[in-house]
């Protein structure tokens, strides 16, 4: 368990992935600032590590910097550090705080829009959450492509109401949690 409160780790991964959406350096450089302002009242910090072709926002605390670095070797507890899939999968032992997450937005959905698109946001939650382990609001345009044109269309059986708002749905669902759309 993090010593992070779950609020702080869900602002600070949503305000990165908008900088990473932001469109230009201005906007990408406000969303950050306000992150790392966040992360300095918990005496944290944030960086993005590349591996393999995904990414990874780790958020550790301040006091493992040492000249800008980071010694592993001289740092005890090294689980006081959280790891937050960007992109690839994420990590299947978070599967039911994933799964809680994005019940509660397929759920805001459903109450603000109506159960067609409720239904299609839990088709897309159970794709992000089973395939990616991965909050709904996570998912990236290739991501969205592969679920509206291979997953949706194999497993989801949908209307063909559903079918129609299926991209509106989607829309809905980044709405409801203050996201930028991702192009699809």
């Amino acid at each position: 368990m993090s010593e992070l409160p779950t609020d702080v780790l869900e602002e600070a991964e949503r305000l990165t992935q908008l900088a990473r959406e932001a469109g230009d350096g201005s906007e990408r450089d406000a969303y950050l600032s306000r992150r790392d302002e966040l992360l300095d009242d918990e005496a944290f910090e944030a960086r993005i590590r590349s591996e393999d072709s995904r990414e990874v926002l780790v958020l550790h605390p301040a006091e493992w910097l040492d000249d800008g670095t980071i010694r592993p070797d001289r740092i005890e507890n090294t689980d006081r550090a959280v790891e937050i899939p960007l992109t690839g999968p994420g990590d299947p032992d978070d599967w039911q705080r994933v799964e809680k997450h994005n019940r509660a937005v397929v759920k805001r959905v459903r109450e603000t829009h109506g159960e067609l698109h409720g239904d299609n946001a839990r088709a897309l939650a159970d794709f992000m959450g089973n395939h990616y382990a991965r909050p709904i609001e996570s998912a990236t345009s290739a991501e969205i492509q592969e679920f509206r044109t291979e997953y949706y269309q194999r497993n989801v059986w949908p209307t063909e109401e559903q079918r129609e708002l299926v991209d509106r749905s989607i829309e809905l669902v980044f709405e409801t949690v203050n996201r930028r759309v991702p192009e699809f």
